[in-house]
């Protein structure tokens, strides 16, 4: 609770938090705005702030006072529109929303700034104390202050925490962030992720949405349990070394008649232009990012997120549609700007802003935009004119690689290039590479589902899929049940086909990508230079008819190195010669068709390298090259038996 004793007002707001607010630049709102628990001169209650400038009157109406609106009018700062007031003696756990009268019209609405709700579908928002959980991630977030993002290894495990497991006692029961923690963290310590990525986790009416249709920013979703067992939850991943990201939805929100929509009956938080303020593909509302209030709202957002819950980065969702104001609308139906062009000017500055302060406040802190196209300058400062986001999806990548594994092998050779378009601009951005859950909806199929052949070459396919993009310079994302074969179309109502760990083949794509992220993690050459030209060099990347690639991934130490070859066909390629930069023995430490993966066992193990110059490389080695596979080899002045390869996986119920 805080402690407003020494104030000589009744209530919490100064003129200089309204000079910020109008300003749109107090990046602690969070700690004036909403429902605020604390003690104003000995006396203890909750002090009330809502923005609703066009409104009459306002009222404060909850389970204490009978939902009456007649009991707790606010008061009025009438030049920024903020409403106020303190009723002593509310305590945290209480529920509440305002009534607000327009002209003859009153009607309720939800709090913007509301830190918890009632679960859906009920609609109240609850009063809780912000500062009532003791953290014990210091360690963490120490080391976060640090963090060198650029050069260090990023792999990612996007989660829906409705649908990844349910309570196994026979009903769909949503499990407890609590209970979440307790599964999932030692799950991914022995997958070997670095990060885990939450689909939105913000209060949303809908739960088929996914969270994409944000209603309560600032409240995590009651579904899973209250913003103390969400702190809990997060304060496990870092006290077990993970890292947590959130998916963040600034681009828009629904049009519920308790959310933001015309909120005082006018387009407070939207455009009233629906050419500017309506997205006509999603049903929902655009955020007005030329309106300082608006841009305060959002940006004190994310920080919150990023203070007070410890979030380590956010995923900032559908950005395209925030710079491009025709973006999906026919010609009639948008609105140029100032300078007669189709760039969002207003959210230009707004995602550059947010960037900046997130950034400077909160030092190790990533974020990371889902672009889908070729804007320039995503992840460069923007000082320099970008955007200033820290990473990318790499949308291209994702969309050429599925098309060229979605072909028979026989026709590969056709679509060679599809692999290797990728590095013609993979250093323009600091990209990360996803097979997220957009990957595996909407009459899509699984991954396993979209590898073609019988059964063996599906799972062949699909672990030469994550071996690639764990080679392919880039940090690392996939989705949940990807990293087990399901065979399933995600469906947000059920949890992941766990019991498909009975069988080999599934254990065996578990077992390789949880042997992936540990290499990966363990091995500088696969990730210091990730955004640097300089840490990738194509050994062959001409042989379309045999349909193998073969390139150099680099550490910042140039005697670091791995040796990476790709065979797209479900062909042994007995005496393959691979260019490598010098002669000596050679380890094979990675094989995407070993036994211990359910594959043929078509392996390597040490080879030697001659001074015999191949492939503009000074020596070469002779190596069979598994079907549907990739053989990744380090030299033996460097190379170490992993560890990890000795362990099997244990079970994650």
């Amino acid at each position: 609770m805080t402690d407003f004793s020494n104030q000589t007002h009744q209530g919490l707001l100064s003129q200089y938090d309204i000079y910020l607010l109008a300003q749109g630049k107090h990046w602690e709102s969070y700690d004036k705005m909403g429902a605020q628990v604390c003690c104003v001169n000995g006396v203890n209650g909750v002090n009330f702030v809502l923005w609703a400038p066009n409104a009459d009157e306002v009222s404060v109406i909850g389970d204490f006072n009978g939902w009456d609106r007649t009991v707790h009018y606010m008061w009025k700062y009438q030049s920024p529109g903020l409403w106020e007031i303190f009723i002593p003696g509310l305590k945290a756990g209480m529920l509440y929303k305002y009534s607000l009268r327009v002209g003859n019209e009153i009607y309720e609405k939800c709090d913007p700034y509301a830190f918890a709700s009632e679960c859906p579908p009920r609609t109240a928002n609850r009063i809780v104390d912000k500062d009532a959980y003791t953290w014990h991630d210091t360690i963490w977030q120490e080391k976060k202050h640090h963090f060198d993002w650029q050069h260090a290894p990023m792999t990612i495990y996007e989660v829906h925490l409705g649908s990844w497991q349910n309570d196994f006692l026979g009903s769909d029961r949503w499990l407890n962030y609590r209970d979440i923690a307790d599964r999932l963290v030692p799950y991914l310590k022995q997958m070997h992720f670095t990060h885990v990525e939450f689909m939105p986790v913000c209060e949303h009416p809908l739960t088929g949405s996914w969270g994409y249709q944000v209603m309560g920013y600032y409240a995590p979703t009651a579904r899973y349990g209250s913003p103390e067992d969400f702190m809990y939850m997060v304060d496990q991943f870092h006290q077990n070394g993970i890292g947590v990201i959130l998916d963040w939805v600034p681009a828009h929100f629904p049009k519920d008649e308790l959310g933001l929509g015309r909120f005082d009956k006018t387009a407070l938080y939207e455009h009233a232009d629906p050419r500017q303020g309506e997205h006509s593909d999603w049903g929902t509302y655009i955020f007005n990012f030329g309106r300082n209030e608006v841009r305060n709202f959002l940006i004190s957002n994310v920080l919150y997120w990023a203070k007070r819950f410890h979030i380590d980065g956010v995923r900032v969702d559908a950005v395209a549609s925030m710079l491009y104001l025709d973006y999906s609308r026919s010609e009639d139906q948008w609105v140029p700007n100032k300078y007669g062009g189709r760039e969002n000017i207003e959210a230009i500055e707004f995602l550059r802003e947010m960037n900046h302060e997130l950034l400077s406040q909160c030092p190790g802190v990533v974020t990371i935009a889902e672009e889908s196209t070729a804007w320039p300058g995503v992840t460069r400062p923007s000082e320099t004119g970008g955007l200033g986001f820290c990473m990318k999806w790499n949308m291209g990548w994702m969309h050429d690689t599925l098309a060229y594994m979605n072909e028979d092998p026989l026709f590969r050779k056709y679509h060679h290039d599809q692999l290797t378009f990728s590095l013609l601009y993979a250093f323009n951005e600091n990209f990360v590479l996803p097979f997220s859950h957009d990957e595996v909806v909407h009459c899509k199929g699984s991954m396993i589902g979209r590898m073609p052949g019988d059964t063996w070459r599906k799972f062949a396919n699909l672990r030469l899929l994550y071996a690639y993009q764990w080679t392919h310079p880039g940090k690392k994302l996939i989705f949940m049940g990807d990293e087990i074969a399901q065979w399933d179309e995600w469906d947000f109502n059920s949890q992941i086909q766990w019991n498909l760990l009975q069988h080999e083949t599934h254990r065996g794509v578990q077992q390789c990508v949880s042997d992936l992220c540990a290499l990966y993690k363990n091995t500088p050459a696969l990730y210091e230079l990730d955004f640097d030209a300089g840490g990738f060099e194509w050994i062959d990347c001409s042989n379309r008819d045999c349909s193998t690639l073969s390139f150099l991934r680099k550490a910042r130490d140039p005697r670091d190195y791995l040796v990476v070859v790709c065979n797209f066909t479900p062909v042994t390629r007995d005496n393959f010669w691979v260019g490598v930069p010098e002669s000596g023995e050679f380890k094979e430490i990675f094989n995407s068709d070993s036994a211990r993966y359910a594959g043929s066992d078509v392996r390597n193990d040490i080879v030697n390298a001659t001074l015999v110059p191949c492939q503009g490389q000074p020596a070469s080695i002779q190596i069979t090259l598994p079907p549907l596979g990739v053989s990744i080899f380090q030299p033996m002045r460097q190379a170490k038996i992993p560890s990890y390869t000795h362990r099997a996986l244990k079970s994650p119920f």
